[in-house]
Formats: structure tokens, sequence, C-alpha cells
């Protein structure tokens, strides 16, 4: 190199910056570490509350402990889970059938080829089917055994209906006892799952579930009524078409009169624990938003 020549250096950001001195690394490490472990323990406390916890606390089946293990929802005949099971009668058959009557429910006609050229006549054509057939649902492996519907405008594209099925254990008063699954058909169009042909239902069923029960009452057949946990709290429920519901998840029963005598004071309904009437308030503003 010359004399007297100059030498320049290039700086190298890599060993040239200051470095952070090791006690600053561990301590932003061991914040690190912190904030990983309190987040896994948020995570972990959310899993045990929402998952284990508040589901036990709003389960309750003090009227009628063996519900505690009955079906929850219905089945399709591809065994795809349908509409959720969310209403009881304890009756005989010709009680439950009477009661039903007396409420303005018609009994559904079965499905054949003749039944079901005319209610694809009645959405059409505008015209009246006030026993209008239902669609299959499966609970205990069997179809419905019962199916009523009330008729609302003109057509059938438009109804309140339910199907009921017998459950194997008979009612602490020794009656048969009828699980139901109450919707609103508020069109027809194709199912979301096959693109078949069918009813779309109102995604709050609980209004339906409420109805049946309150026609009852307003007919006099009800002298008790109280809830057991159904399907459980659901805000995005899909039944067997694909159709959205919402619900609080409660299932709710009426005693018939036996041999249907008039009740002509309209029952309390039995009380729920604690826990319960906090999730049905808060259900009841959640309800609110969701319409």
């Amino acid at each position: 190199m010359p004399n007297g020549a100059t030498v320049s250096v290039v700086p190298n950001p890599a060993t040239d910056a200051p470095q952070p001195a090791p006690a600053k690394v561990r301590q932003k490490r061991r914040l690190a570490d912190r904030l990983v472990i309190r987040f896994l323990w948020l995570a972990c406390a959310y899993v045990v509350v929402a998952y284990l916890v508040l589901p036990r606390l709003w389960q309750h089946y003090e009227h009628q402990p063996d519900m505690a293990d009955a079906p929850k929802t219905t089945v399709t005949h591809n065994d795809i889970p349908g509409d959720p099971l969310n209403v009881g009668l304890v009756g005989t058959k010709e009680e439950v059938i009477r009661a039903l009557v007396a409420a303005k429910w018609q009994p559904a006609d079965p499905v054949t080829l003749k039944s079901s050229m005319k209610i694809a006549a009645s959405v059409l054509l505008d015209r009246r089917y006030a026993d209008a057939p239902v669609s299959s649902l499966y609970v205990w492996g069997r179809k419905q055994d019962l199916a009523f519907e009330q008729p609302v405008g003109k057509s059938a594209k438009h109804r309140h209906h339910v199907r009921f099925w017998q459950r194997p254990r008979q009612a602490p008063d020794r009656r048969p006892m009828w699980l139901g699954a109450a919707t609103f058909d508020k069109s027809v169009g194709l199912s979301h799952r096959t693109g078949q042909i069918t009813h779309h239902i109102d995604a709050d069923v609980d209004a339906e579930r409420d109805h049946i029960i309150n026609s009852l009452i307003d007919a006099e057949q009800l002298d008790r009524t109280y809830e057991v946990s159904g399907v459980g709290p659901t805000v995005a429920g899909r039944n067997g078409g694909g159709d959205w519901y919402y619900t609080d998840g409660e299932l709710m029963i009426g005693d018939i009169s036996p041999g249907n005598v008039p009740v002509e004071t309209a029952p309390v309904p039995e009380p729920d624990p604690p826990m319960v009437k906090a999730k049905n308030r808060f259900w009841t503003w959640l309800r609110g938003w969701l319409k």
C-alpha cells in the first residue's frame, strides 16, 4: 500500500451494531415464556369451563331423572342429525290425540303417492291441505309414531308441525311418554345437504316448542309442565336439511290431564335450578339478537 494512502473502513451492521446485554435478552425470554404459559392456562380454563363445567351446571333432570339418557335429536334415514327433540307429552295415545285435536292440531296424512301429489299441488297452486304429510325422521331406530300440524295460510308451504315418538320407558305416573320435535315450516325449497325438495324450517325452534305447549294449555289439556335438558344451548345447529336453528336447549314436557278432563287453571311451570334460570334469562336476551 502506498505511503500516505487512506484506508476506508465499511461498517458491518451485523458486527458493529451495539449488542443487547445478556441480562436484557434473558428478561425478554422470561417475559415471553410467562405470556405463553398464561395463554395456555387461559386456553385450558376456557376448555374446562365451556366444555365441562357449564354444560354440567345447565343439565338438569330433577323432575324426571331417567331422562338423562334419552335421545336429544332426531336423525334422518341417512343417520344425519335432524331436528332437536324439544317437547314431550305424558298420556295414553288416545289422550295425546284428543288433547292435540282439542288444541286445533290436525293429524298428518301418511306419505303416499297420492298425498305427495296433493301436497305438491297445495304448494304450487296455493291450495289448502290442512293434514298434509310430513317427512320421516327417526328416534330409537323408528320413524315418528304420531305427526300433527297447524296450517298457516292456504297452502302447506307454511305450517306448524310436530312429530312424536313413544318412549320405551313410562313416565313416573306409569302412563306412556312421548318425545317430540316441533318446528315451523317457513318455505319450500331444496335441501342444503342433498338437493332434494323439502320444507325449510324457521331457526327459532323454541318458539314452536312454546307454541304447542301454550296451545294445549289454552285448550285446558295440561295439568303440569316442566323442563329438562334437551340438546343443550345451541346457536349454530343444523338439521337434516342443513337448515340453521338455535335453541336454549330445554325440552318442555306437559302432563295431559287424565281422561282429558278440562283443566280450568293454567298449570304453573315447575321451578328450574338457579343456574338454569340464569341461563334462560341470558338466552332470552340473546334470542332477540339471533332473530
